[in-house]
């Protein structure tokens, strides 16, 4: 029978190893950071390789490094391609807003007699504030001060001066992701290779879940993404009428920002409206007609609401609960939770996060009967 002195110093070996497992990956830190987002890569890639696979040459399949490089090039080119496109768009927006906004004229006259009614009842209200006062002056002054074109520069440089760092940083990241996308069962491997014998199988068997689970929440998430900015871009070009460069730079920012569990459609919708109004309201982009700026506010508003309905009720069910096979109540649950710990950083790594982790209770903790009731509802039927 083991001593309890045995077992005391045998939980201080295992305390001491997870404490030195940590140290290490906090000291190497950098590096866990390429090897994870060379595991999104490959996840994302994986897709691509294996309709690639499908291709064969005189009925030989291709070599598997050579799918490496095309699914790589693939990526590559998409990331390019969407980078080169929307960098112009963008920055004409920001130039529009920076050097227009001053000399802003109003389709609507009403609009601006309500501004002034406005501000003579914030002035009349709130004492402190100066007796001229005016609303439209404090927005553009603060427009202007975010949309200026000196401090994008100067963001410009610095990024510039940091460029060998983010170098070294996509040579690393494309390096391993070669790897892994060359060879599915590397990560497998690795993980064989540190995990005891009597768990071996386990451990791979649930490294595949996981890496099936997250590939397919991976990919969802960037047709998410697309979806979102497609309906909200032919909102914004045919109803709203804002014109394509505006359409597609406002409706690739909603796409991006709506990752963001919960908050991130509303502050896309809010960042969207006013960008909408400014761009449409201005005089270097009066466009569409007379309008009154209140019909207008409501177009957007609209068109903004029905894409994040078209998201809530037929893009996240599939993604969130399909793709990585969990209730919608766990995921909202998790989301919560994060949200809490980690703010939005946490809410971001929550669904990837929680699918490692619930794939490993599920794959080693079964049998615990807590386990085993939150998970059964969710659970793949058994293959005949």
């Amino acid at each position: 029978m083991e001593r309890s002195t045995d077992k005391l110093a045998r939980y201080i070996m295992y305390l001491a190893g997870a404490a030195a497992i940590i140290a290490a990956c906090w000291y190497f830190r950098t590096v866990l950071v390429y090897i994870i987002a060379a595991a999104v890569v490959s996840l994302i890639g994986r897709p691509i390789k294996k309709v690639l696979k499908k291709l064969t040459i005189k009925g030989k399949a291709l070599p598997d490094s050579f799918l490496a490089v095309m699914t790589l090039l693939i990526l590559l080119l998409i990331f390019v391609g969407i980078i080169t496109e929307l960098v112009p768009v963008i920055y004409g927006i920001v130039q529009n807003i920076s050097a227009n906004m001053q000399a802003a004229s109003y389709n609507s006259a009403g609009f601006g007699t309500m501004l002034d009614n406005f501000n003579i009842w914030m002035i009349t209200t709130f004492p402190n504030l100066e007796p001229d006062f005016s609303i439209q002056e404090y927005a553009i002054g603060w427009i202007k001060d975010t949309f200026d074109l000196g401090s994008i520069t100067s963001v410009v440089g610095s990024v510039a001066s940091t460029i060998g760092n983010i170098g070294i940083g996509i040579f690393c990241v494309v390096f391993i992701s070669f790897f892994f996308i060359k060879d599915d069962t590397l990560f497998s491997k690795i993980i064989a290779a540190i995990v005891p014998d009597r768990i071996e199988q386990q451990a791979i068997a649930a490294i595949g879940s996981i890496e099936h689970l997250l590939s397919r929440y991976f990919v969802g998430l960037i047709t998410e993404i697309l979806g979102v900015a497609l309906l909200n871009f032919l909102g914004l070009l045919l109803i709203a009428r804002l014109g394509f460069p505006a359409a597609l730079g406002i409706a690739f920012m909603t796409g991006l920002l709506n990752v963001i569990p919960y908050v991130g459609p509303w502050i896309g919708a809010g960042i969207g409206t006013i960008l909408g109004l400014v761009l449409k309201f201005s005089s270097a982009a009066a466009a569409g007609g007379d309008i009154n700026w209140l019909v207008m506010l409501a177009i957007l508003l609209g068109i903004f609401a029905i894409t994040q309905m078209v998201d809530n009720f037929l893009y996240q069910p599939i993604i969130y609960s399909k793709s990585i096979k969990s209730h919608p109540l766990e995921i909202f649950i998790v989301l919560i939770m994060a949200g809490h710990i980690g703010g939005i950083f946490g809410m971001l790594v929550a669904i990837p996060a929680y699918t490692v982790i619930r794939v490993i209770a599920i794959e080693f903790f079964s049998h615990v009967k807590s386990i085993k009731r939150l998970t059964a509802a969710t659970a793949e039927p058994p293959k005949e």
